[in-house]
């Protein structure tokens, strides 16, 4: 033990007090207190018992009373059943022999997987659909040798659902790797020409009388000789009275980048590649100089978007394109449809320039802000006209979007899940996707081409197939449940729901008995021409608009309906689906309603004619007044 120093005091000892040793103490202490607190914590303890068990024993015992369930009231629904409306597979009855060709020679690029686009387009002015398919061509690397060379093929339509290939005499055997096509009158006088989209420079063909003239370098909208372009669309942008041109383009490609990549299936085959690993590029804007001539002004116009981290890196790698006027203030805006990167929506200034605001409005990504793979487009006012809904096909195992705003303020919401589109739509890979009344109700429904890219894909997902079959939604209208219910093989036949590669579709009454036939185009195999045979008795109204100056065919117009409480409005808009055209007639279907009080047209620029009580079941044809 340590002594303590000098002036130090050392604490005293227990027996210097002469008091026993403090831990001692303590313990008695401590004990003593233990047993007096146990004693009255027992007693505490007992006595409590006592008044509970006096008190249970004297309170009368309460009334036993039953609980009854009610379940919770179950939403009241109308059983809605879906009518009968049959497609027939016309093609070979109606002399279409086409056979899409992709150049396929079995390295597996990814323009192969493309394609397939079509249209309705009435080149000869005698006032019915003619059928135009969008070829592609051999690789100029590949010698093997043809019966003949691939070209795009026109079809003469001749009544009573027959068509003759006129492609030779009209001007239009030309061979090169095609996609799509976009159909106006771009030069004014009358007739439709034809803007062909390409991997590499795209081809305009100038429509002289029914015979066409390649006119790309006189006015030059070739582009470039290494772009690939997919959907295009006439439109009047600036409502200067001629048509402008914007032309999608997808991705930087070509063979050697494409061939370096490891695509590969199961056991190291080489599959088809994908989108993500291939930079993106900017879309073609073509300004109408009204003089036969175009000016190139994508950027100046805003159309050209960079990705924020680098500016100079294109976002778009774009499929699919439609115009409308989304804000109502008269003017065209533009709706994109992206593969694996964000969509797009233009919203036209009114000074010759658009703003992107997509991301804004809730029509760039699905609901959890993802990406999709968005290959068609289509646009409709629906329920009673109050609603505008962008509708975009997706990839395989993607839902089918469905934005919908209200009063114009661009607000959307993807109502997908809400109206049992959603999960029905998910499986396929979605294409040419296309709103139409096929039963002439009055409600919107929704058709679409599907079919994988790639042709083994059955290898790795067992759920997947190359020939997937089309989808055919019908709406239901306000009183069922869901509004858009798949539609049976009982309902539409077995021909509508064959299996097929689709990729572009198309829409227009062939036969001239008031509903809409249909068209899909596909790849690397033959299309599929779809005669409408339902009969169920309901009333239509066809209008078919004349344009001013340039834009003779009317293409923005557009056009209102009213009778009793309902209102319709469409537009005159060919540019619609996946790199495919429809026929420039509008067609609303009335059901039961065998009066139109009135119908109202409004021309890009403004104008406007009113016809009132017009009768039903006919072609209504509208000119503007002097």
């Amino acid at each position: 033990m340590n002594q303590p120093q000098q002036n130090e005091i050392a604490p005293p000892q227990p027996d210097e007090l002469n008091e026993p040793p403090i831990e001692e103490r303590d313990d008695k202490v401590v004990g003593t207190a233990f047993l007096w607190s146990a004693s009255l914590i027992l007693l505490v303890t007992v006595a409590g018992a006592c008044y509970v068990y006096w008190m249970n024993s004297h309170q009368p015992k309460p009334e036993e009373k039953q609980t009854v369930y009610t379940p919770p009231e179950q939403r009241k629904t109308l059983d809605v059943e879906i009518p009968e409306m049959k497609f027939t597979d016309i093609t070979k009855s109606a002399g279409i022999t086409f056979t899409h060709f992709n150049g396929d020679a079995g390295e597996k690029l990814l323009p192969e997987t493309m394609g397939g686009g079509c249209a309705f387009v009435d080149y000869d002015n005698d006032g019915d659909p003619d059928i135009l398919f969008v070829n592609s061509c051999q690789w100029p690397w590949n010698n093997k040798p043809l019966d003949a060379p691939p070209t795009q093929v026109l079809y003469r339509n001749d009544g009573d659902c027959k068509f003759t290939d006129v492609t030779k005499e009209v001007g239009l055997d030309k061979t090169f790797y095609g996609q799509g096509v976009a159909c106006g009158d771009y030069d004014g006088d009358g007739d439709v020409d034809l803007f062909f989209t390409a991997v590499g420079p795209n081809h305009l063909f100038r429509n002289d009388g029914g015979k066409f003239t390649d006119v790309t370098e006189e006015v030059g909208v070739a582009g470039g000789n290494e772009e690939w372009s997919t959907s295009a669309g006439f439109f009047d942008y600036d409502n200067d009275g001629d048509l402008d041109l914007f032309v999608a383009n997808y991705v930087i490609w070509n063979r050697e980048f494409d061939k370096a990549q490891p695509f590969t299936l199961v056991g190291g085959e080489r599959a088809y590649g994908r989108p993500q690993v291939f930079p993106g590029t900017f879309p073609y804007f073509y300004r109408n100089d009204g003089d036969g001539k175009f000016t190139e002004i994508g950027q100046a116009a805003g159309l050209h978007v960079t990705n924020p981290a680098r500016k100079s890196v294109a976002v778009a790698k774009s499929l699919g394109v439609t115009f409308v006027d989304a804000d109502r203030d008269g003017f065209l805006d533009i709706v994109v449809a992206n593969d694996t990167v964000q969509n797009f929506l233009f919203v036209n200034l009114t000074n010759g320039e658009f703003r992107e605001v997509a991301v804004m409005h809730n029509v760039a990504y699905d609901q959890q802000g993802n990406a999709r793979g968005a290959m068609g487009v289509d646009t409709a006012r629906i329920r009673d006209a109050k609603h505008l809904a962008i509708l975009i096909g997706n990839f395989s195992n993607e839902q089918t979007a469905f934005y919908v705003t209200r009063n114009n303020n661009l607000d959307f919401t993807d109502e997908a899940n809400a109206t049992g589109l959603g999960p029905q739509s998910r499986l396929e890979l979605k294409f040419g996707t296309l709103f139409v009344d096929v039963d002439l109700d009055g409600r919107q429904d929704i058709v679409c081409a599907n079919g994988h890219l790639e042709n083994e894909i059955n290898k790795v997902q067992s759920s997947q197939q190359y020939a997937q079959p089309p989808h055919f939604f019908w709406n239901c209208g306000p009183k069922s449940r869901t509004e858009f219910a798949p539609v049976p093989t009982a309902k539409c036949g077995e021909d509508f729901l064959k299996r097929m590669v689709g990729r572009g579709s198309a829409v227009a009454d062939i036969d001239g008995d008031g509903d809409l036939d249909l068209l899909f185009g596909a790849v690397n195999s033959p299309p599929r021409l779809l005669r409408n045979d339902q009969k169920l008795g309901n009333h239509w109204l066809r209008v078919v608009v004349a344009g001013e100056k340039g834009n003779t065919s009317a293409i923005g117009a557009q056009i209102d309906v009213k009778y009793g409480s309902s209102e319709q409005i469409n537009q005159v808009m060919p540019t619609r689906s996946y790199m495919s055209q429809s026929e420039l007639p509008v067609t609303f279907g009335l059901g039961q309603t065998d009066k139109v009080d009135e119908v109202t047209v409004s021309w890009p620029g403004g104008k406007k004619k009113t016809i009132k009580s017009p009768q039903v079941d006919q072609v209504l044809k509208v000119t503007p007044d002097p």
